[in-house]
């Protein structure tokens, strides 16, 4: 047998078919890398399609392109405060000779108005609550913005121990002196 030589090998390994095969078989096959690539573009190009597709049509809905076919707003509801009486203790001292006295108002933000009603029966309990904790306060606890933020943190949450199951929004300081 005789051997082809190495350029026809090449020749039927790029197009598949024997070389010397001229003719509209031979011409239309593309060969394996590039029936590879050529898919590989494809289904790059359609992912990017996609992708950009994706993008447009969220930058539309996020800038407000959907506003005639959005859902009306649900209505938000005016919140609801409750008052509670005031609150004047002596602070922990120190060691100084000096009492320093601390006066609260405090109003309590509800989800609804029928928590007003659950809440009347516990006012011993929150009044007993408010009152033990702020006798333990020292007025350092107090200092700035931050001991403040803490103080409103710690009364919501033992308004909302004291009141269980119910929770309150949160509790707002009407006023607070330190003497």
């Amino acid at each position: 047998m005789a051997k082809k030589p190495a350029k026809e090998e090449s020749d039927e390994a790029e197009t598949g078919a024997p070389a010397g095969v001229e003719g509209e078989e031979g011409a239309k096959k593309p060969s394996g890398i590039k029936r590879f690539l050529s898919i590989k573009f494809i289904a790059i190009a359609a992912v990017a399609l996609i992708a950009a597709g994706g993008v447009g049509g969220g930058a539309w809905h996020f800038l407000g392109g959907s506003r005639s076919e959005a859902a009306p707003a649900a209505k938000i509801k005016p919140p609801v405060f409750f008052e509670m009486p005031d609150v004047l203790v002596n602070l922990s001292s120190t060691g100084n000779d000096r009492t320093q006295y601390l006066k609260v108002k405090v109003v309590l933000e509800l989800p609804d108005e029928a928590m007003k009603a659950q809440i009347e029966p516990l006012m011993p309990r929150l009044m007993d609550t408010f009152q033990t904790y702020l006798r333990e306060l020292r007025p350092t606890d107090l200092d700035g913005s931050a001991g403040l933020y803490r103080l409103k943190e710690e009364l919501t949450r033992r308004v909302n121990a004291a009141i269980s199951p119910d929770r309150i929004n949160a509790v707002l300081f009407k006023e607070i002196v330190i003497q």
